[in-house]
């Protein structure tokens, strides 16, 4: 389902561009395609609300996403109400924007320090010497663990996991480098591209994180530095920048900590095809298949 709806996102709607030519999509199923894959969603989420508003197993003290969403709609919340098709659309952007794209980081990630072992091996030593013996990465532990987060930045600038931004909406008529651009053009952001940017970037192509702990060091992802912006700028940025960011931190350092990881026996890393999936997300075509053996016996 993730996948239709990565595909459905990311491809070229004629409707979007020419409304009175919509009507081509029925011609070439696109229509059909949407409505089926909005279905399955749906009957997706009324299971699953259903069996919060069935089994009310929640406390006061330890409640899930969706129960403190459905006791918003049930009970409402001052000045933002919310109705049962607000709530799927929130646990949409859960399983979409929130889990998805983490995957896809995890995913590039694990990829490219198998490639580059040295990087591998530092990140590793780095978190071990850290946690020592405690087998539990925390969030506590983050702040001390430096390499690890310029390795998340060196993922984010090669392999953003939206490469092109949401669209955007110029709101008033501006020249930009002699171009006029009237209001109301909508326009696209390559953050994949800006990431490769040789302008910005000494070896653009290589999966170099010391780079974000020498020359870069100042580049962060938030928005203030616009060579790096995996997560958009200004108003229209991810609201989710801090959630996302935890999520993968915590998740990679636990990997790097609990596994040594290796490519399967006979596998070079110049076997490893790179090719990206095309899509309003960027996965890679082909799954990875490494070797984990337990640090901890």
């Amino acid at each position: 389902m993730m996948e239709d709806i990565r595909e459905l996102l990311g491809g070229f709607s004629i409707g979007d561009f020419f409304p009175s030519m919509e009507f081509i999509h029925s011609l070439t199923g696109m229509k059909s395609r949407l409505e089926h894959t909005f279905r399955r969603f749906d009957d997706l989420f009324n299971v699953i609300l259903r069996e919060h508003q069935e089994e009310n197993k929640a406390t006061e003290l330890h409640k899930y996403l969706v129960d403190v969403l459905l006791d918003i709609q049930k009970n409402g919340c001052g000045e933002m109400p919310l109705t049962r098709d607000n709530v799927k659309a929130i646990i949409l952007d859960m399983f979409a924007a929130g889990t998805d794209t983490t995957f896809i980081t995890l995913d590039w990630g694990m990829t490219e320090l198998v490639i580059n072992q040295k990087a591998m091996e530092r990140a590793q030593a780095e978190v071990r010497s850290v946690l020592g013996e405690r087998k539990s990465v925390q969030e506590t532990d983050l702040p001390h663990l430096p390499y690890l987060k310029a390795v998340i930045k060196e993922i984010f600038r090669l392999h953003p996991p939206a490469p092109v931004l949401g669209p955007r909406e110029s709101m008033e008529d501006v020249t930009i480098d002699g171009y006029s651009i009237p209001a109301k053009t909508r326009f696209f952001v390559n953050a994949w591209s800006i990431g490769r940017d040789p302008e910005s970037w000494v070896d653009p192509q290589s999966f170099r994180p010391e780079r974000f702990l020498n020359e870069n060091s100042n580049i962060d992802f938030k928005g203030q530095d616009f060579e790096l912006i995996p997560f958009g700028a200004g108003r229209r940025s991810c609201p989710a920048i801090a959630f996302g960011t935890a999520s993968v931190e915590l998740a990679l350092a636990q990997l790097l900590h609990s596994f040594d990881w290796e490519l399967h026996h006979g596998t070079q890393p110049k076997d490893l095809d790179m090719t990206e999936v095309f899509g309003i997300t960027m996965h890679r075509i082909a799954n990875l298949t490494v070797v984990a053996k337990p640090h901890f016996s």
